[in-house]
């Protein structure tokens, strides 16, 4: 949590005593006013990370819930492909039924959009290279198994992108836009 402004704060009240009592142009509250928007915007700032670092969480924890149901055992190639396949696959049931919902005629909702792109930037990165956590090394699976959930904890883990064909390419943490 952002403290410049409880700084700011303290540090005007010590110099002036009661700080209700200022001018609303004077130095001290422009002061207060700066450092409540510098507050706000490393809220923003956080915030927005937070929400792009959300899908790589999704991710590794569905790999984690598929890594505890294999009894923590490294995976094959092709059963790792048909868990990608199953991933990718996610939002197809629900897309399907909103447009089968959907009146004739009528353009698509917001959520039948946004599940389409999703959908289509999913097969695109399976066609080029999936990013995952390796699901064959035995060492990467108690690590995986061992996570909790923590953004931080992922950079501990080895990561590979797998193509359709069956490439398996090593991968640094975090991706940087190469999917």
């Amino acid at each position: 949590m952002p403290k410049s402004l409880e700084k700011t704060r303290k540090k005007i009240a010590k110099k002036k005593g009661n700080i209700t009592a200022l001018h609303e142009n004077s130095r001290d509250s422009q002061r207060l006013r700066r450092a409540q928007m510098r507050d706000d915007k490393l809220i923003r700032v956080a915030s927005a990370r937070r929400k792009g670092d959300q899908p790589l969480i999704v991710r590794a924890a569905y790999f984690r819930d598929i890594v505890k149901e294999n009894d923590g055992k490294p995976l094959e190639l092709e059963a790792i492909q048909s868990h990608i396949t199953a991933f990718v696959g996610q939002h197809d049931e629900e897309f399907s039924t909103l447009k089968k919902e959907r009146r004739p005629g009528r353009p698509a909702s917001t959520r039948e959009d946004l599940l389409r792109i999703k959908i289509a930037a999913d097969e695109k990165e399976y066609e080029t290279g999936f990013y995952l956590p390796d699901l064959t090394d035995a060492d990467n699976i108690v690590f995986l198994e061992r996570w909790d959930g923590a953004w931080s904890y992922l950079s501990t883990l080895k990561w590979v992108r797998i193509t359709k064909s069956g490439l398996v390419q090593p991968a640094k943490f975090p991706p940087k836009g190469e999917s």
